[in-house]
């Protein structure tokens, strides 16, 4: 897997593709809801739990006598399902950092290759050639498994669509930590402190309120202390300078993708007019 990361043939392709992709999905609407922006996690991982789920399933029943039809069903419900697991999966691949689309890409190859065998054994079935249908079917389940493998790689080992920046509070240390002074802290302007020395927060002042936001994006790390200041339907979100995430301000909930996770508020408090804040 090390190898593939750094494979940097898989480049060419992978360009093109990512290209066909932006250029498929541009209404960011469409792109923030296939990242699981409505929901404030990514969308991809919970949805490949239907045709997985499925296909497992009907592998099960394949080893039992008479369970034809159902698991004629069940493989039929985990091709259908899979197509849209795959598109929201190549939105979050188009945003991913480019090793991390190296490994994507092999992941997505698998993946299409296990889905053309199940769409052959879902045909087989259909005509009567169970035998041919759970063959397979089979081969499927061991492919698809396959990109189960490599996709675990890429969220666990790389951080693909991981929260990056929830390690931060790992480090922090108990109690209320100092920030500001109050009287220092201008209105409505993003301002950097740090905790304990070296854990980046922002800080934004909205009449007597201060939210204190972790600085790291949750998509690639991206420094939303650099970011600007937007209103997005009605609220004033920080927006990341490097892929355009954006966060509420006043809640941490993510507004806009390619970042699938809410941002990480702090809890705050004045005490003789410094501001302090301290883990949730």
């Amino acid at each position: 897997m090390t190898k593939v990361e750094q494979d940097a043939r898989l480049d060419r392709a992978g360009d093109r593709l990512q290209k066909a992709v932006l250029g498929t999905l541009r209404p960011r609407r469409l792109r923030d809801l296939l990242h699981g922006v409505t929901l404030g996690h990514p969308l991809h991982p919970a949805m490949v739990q239907v045709p997985v789920g499925a296909w497992i399933s009907a592998a099960v029943l394949d080893l039992m006598p008479g369970q034809r039809r159902p698991a004629t069903m069940l493989v039929g419900l985990g091709t259908a399902s899979a197509v849209p697991a795959a598109i929201a999966g190549l939105n979050d691949w188009a945003a991913l950092a480019r090793d991390q689309r190296r490994v994507g890409l092999v992941h997505a190859a698998a993946n299409t290759v296990g889905l053309t065998l199940y769409a052959g054994s879902l045909a087989a079935r259909l005509s009567g050639r169970h035998g041919v249908g759970r063959a397979l079917g089979f081969l499927g389940l061991s492919t698809v498994s396959l990109g189960a493998y490599i996709g675990g790689h890429l969220a666990y080992k790389q951080g693909a669509q991981v929260n990056q920046s929830i390690s931060e509070l790992r480090r922090m240390t108990d109690g209320w930590h100092s920030l500001a002074d109050m009287a220092t802290l201008p209105q409505r302007t993003l301002i950097t402190r740090e905790v304990d020395d070296d854990i980046s927060v922002i800080l934004y002042r909205h009449g007597d309120e201060v939210t204190v936001m972790l600085e790291r994006c949750p998509h690639q790390s991206g420094p939303l202390g650099e970011g600007e200041v937007q209103e997005i339907d009605g609220h004033a979100c920080v927006v990341c300078p490097w892929h355009g995430s954006a966060f509420r301000l006043n809640g941490g909930e993510v507004v806009q993708g390619p970042s699938g996770n809410d941002q990480q508020i702090l809890p705050t408090r004045i005490q003789n007019g410094v501001l302090q804040t301290r883990l949730p």
